[in-house]
């Protein structure tokens, strides 16, 4: 029999193909293919969700105290009736505790998704050091956030399954996907395209994202104020729409941007892009140098006319497109599913093995 796992996703996490983020999406994308494991992925409850693989809602308890403390206790709840052999916490430092505090007699794993350094009870390097005296173990998506931690942690890059890849023929298309924000450099790609498009006839642009995941996303200042630029440049916005929509996007785009100015914990829209087989222009912040490596262009975020002028040269240049298409694809490999399977299977392995060696309970 495999042993169990419980993946526990955020509180306010989605998890069913119409609302899933980033996590979602990935955890969704690990239980698919459970290795030598059992996991069960326990979440917020959802309308629809994934159905291709077990999940338990957790029902808020009336434990006092915030929504993450009410939530871990109806994670509690439901672990007490069917112990798992490993707990997963995902990006929830102040859960990872609370199961650890109520569970010593399993490990509990914190694998961190963004900064540590903006996480209620992470903030401060001693609150660090207590995470990484009282949990298993942690892990990081990149070796950015692990610089950021600042305390001993594996890094699991985070994966696709290159299977679920659509193609489509290339189109003349320069596609920004993700979230509408600032902090994305979504304004830096309504100007780079309202400079190059005018000298790029036959050539057109889209944004698809919106503030938030869902299509209940709301429309904040920021995003209504830059419509009317965006429709000036000529740029398309259809809004929010599911993976899938987003994924057959960028297999047509000939050209992907991803012009963040924030550090990016890891970048997944980058490895997206990189596996569709668009040529990649990407802020080399964060986490995004690791996706990228060689086989993308960087770009400043703050300059849109540098933007402009390699969305120009780019365009006219199909030999350099395929050439980016063919590394892009190349690298993409290395993030595939089932080598991140294996590599967490041996992570698992690892932690279980050194916790049956321990001689107490975690303090």
């Amino acid at each position: 029999m495999k042993p169990p796992v419980a993946m526990i996703l955020p509180p306010r996490e989605g998890f069913s193909s119409t609302n899933a983020g980033a996590i979602g999406l990935l955890v969704h994308r690990l239980a698919r293919h459970p290795g030598a494991y059992a996991p069960t992925v326990i979440g917020p409850p959802q309308s629809s969700p994934f159905p291709d693989v077990p999940f338990a809602a957790a029902h808020p308890t009336w434990f006092p105290g915030n929504l993450a403390r009410r939530y871990a206790g109806g994670i509690a709840r439901l672990l007490k009736r069917t112990p798992p052999a490993l707990i997963e916490v995902h990006n929830r430092p102040d859960v990872a505790l609370f199961l650890a505090d109520r569970f010593p007699a399993i490990p509990v794993i914190l694998f961190l998704h963004n900064d540590p350094q903006g996480m209620r009870r992470a903030k401060t390097q001693p609150e660090r050091d207590l995470l990484a005296r009282n949990l298993a173990r942690l892990v990081t998506v990149s070796a950015h956030l692990r610089t950021r931690l600042g305390t001993e942690a594996t890094v699991l890059p985070n994966c696709l399954d290159l299977s679920e890849i659509p193609t489509a023929p290339k189109e003349n298309t320069i596609l920004f996907a993700g979230r509408i924000v600032a902090d994305k450099g979504a304004d830096s790609f309504v100007d780079a395209c309202a400079l190059a498009l005018p000298k790029l006839p036959g050539w057109r642009a889209e944004m698809i994202g919106a503030d938030r995941f869902g299509p209940d996303s709301p429309e904040p200042p920021w995003l209504a104020a830059l419509r009317p630029r965006a429709a000036a440049a000529g740029i398309a916005m259809p809004g929010y729409r599911p993976h899938a929509a987003v994924l057959a996007a960028m297999a047509r785009a000939a050209i992907v941007v991803v012009p963040s100015r924030w550090p990016e914990p890891f970048g997944l829209t980058a490895l997206e892009a990189l596996a569709a087989g668009a040529a990649l222009l990407y802020a080399p912040r964060g986490g995004l140098p690791e996706v990228a490596g060689d086989a993308g262009l960087p770009i400043d975020p703050e300059n849109p006319a540098m933007i402009a002028e390699t969305l120009i040269a780019l365009a006219h240049d199909p030999a350099r497109r395929a050439a980016l298409s063919a590394a892009g694809r190349t690298r993409a490999t290395r993030f595939d599913v089932a080598i991140a399977s294996k590599t967490l299977d041996a992570l698992r392995s690892d932690v279980l093995h050194a916790w049956s060696r321990r001689p107490t309970a975690p303090i």
